[in-house]
């Protein structure tokens, strides 16, 4: 192995422990038999029994999990139908207006939508508001991803499904849409993975006696880190990596059937 190399798998590894020891760390002790994190006292699962019995951390989940479905929902829409419109229409305004909440600084983007919700629409905080604060921040995601899906596509393939005779929407549905549908579902899982965890936007966007899990987590360790915010967070990446594993075996399915598809053509 040459010195480069050296150097670079170093440089890899030391990256990968700084990235990947802490969460380890944060799973090893959510099974810790101590309230103090200070050091290794023995393997138990009381936390997690003590965290679904928390009664105000599982109303917390609840909540962010409905709002995290929701405004992936209506980001992975929205987004779709505006990463269409981007690569369609050669507007230099569409990106300028897609693509602004995804640059903007949270806490300024927070800001304004708190000064929205009160000022303008009169809306009383709640989930309401932070459903929608959250979809607005992540359509720029979703429409960044399609996008990058429809600029690496043949053009001659919906100009072939038009010249057979297909409708602007059988086009849509049977062809544009199969083939960016890994793009859709990364989307939609990033919007997700954004939702469930945003805390800024959420602070400054949630009402009064709706507790939410990023903020419910912060409250808590006010104090100190608990076995159970331990316990919540290993839920979590457990929750994000299934769904990345799920992403990567629908791109795959995805991309096997185009291959078949492309050969049978041949």
């Amino acid at each position: 192995m040459s010195r480069s190399n050296i150097w670079l798998w170093s440089a890899a590894v030391l990256t990968y422990a700084f990235l990947y020891i802490p969460l380890a760390i944060v799973v090893l002790y959510s099974f810790n038999d101590s309230r103090l994190n200070a050091e290794w006292v023995g393997f138990t699962l009381s936390w997690y029994k003590a965290l679904f019995n928390n009664t105000e951390m599982l109303a917390a989940a609840r909540n962010s999990l409905i709002i995290a479905v929701c405004a992936s929902f209506s980001a992975t829409l929205l987004g779709t139908m505006a990463g269409l419109a981007i690569h369609r229409y050669k507007l230099r305004v569409l990106p300028v207006l897609v693509f602004t909440p995804v640059a903007m600084p949270e806490i300024l983007l927070g800001v304004s939508l708190l000064l929205f919700f009160l000022q303008v629409l009169n809306l009383t905080l709640g989930m309401v508001s932070i459903i929608i604060a959250h979809t607005t921040f992540c359509i720029g995601f979703v429409a960044i991803i399609v996008r990058a899906r429809l600029q690496g596509m043949d053009e001659s393939i919906f100009e072939a499904a038009r010249d057979l005779g297909a409708s602007p929407w059988q086009t849509f549905r049977l062809v544009t849409l199969p083939l960016i549908m890994p793009a859709v579902v990364a989307g939609a899982l990033m919007s997700f993975t954004l939702s469930i965890d945003d805390f800024v936007i959420t602070f400054f966007t949630k009402g009064v006696g709706e507790p939410i899990l990023p903020i419910q987590i912060y409250t808590m360790i006010k104090v100190a880190v608990t076995p159970e915010v331990n316990a919540i967070s290993t839920l979590l990446m457990l929750l994000t990596l299934v769904m990345i594993i799920v992403a990567f075996q629908l791109e795959a399915r995805a991309s096997a059937r185009t291959m078949s598809r492309n050969e049978a053509g041949k």
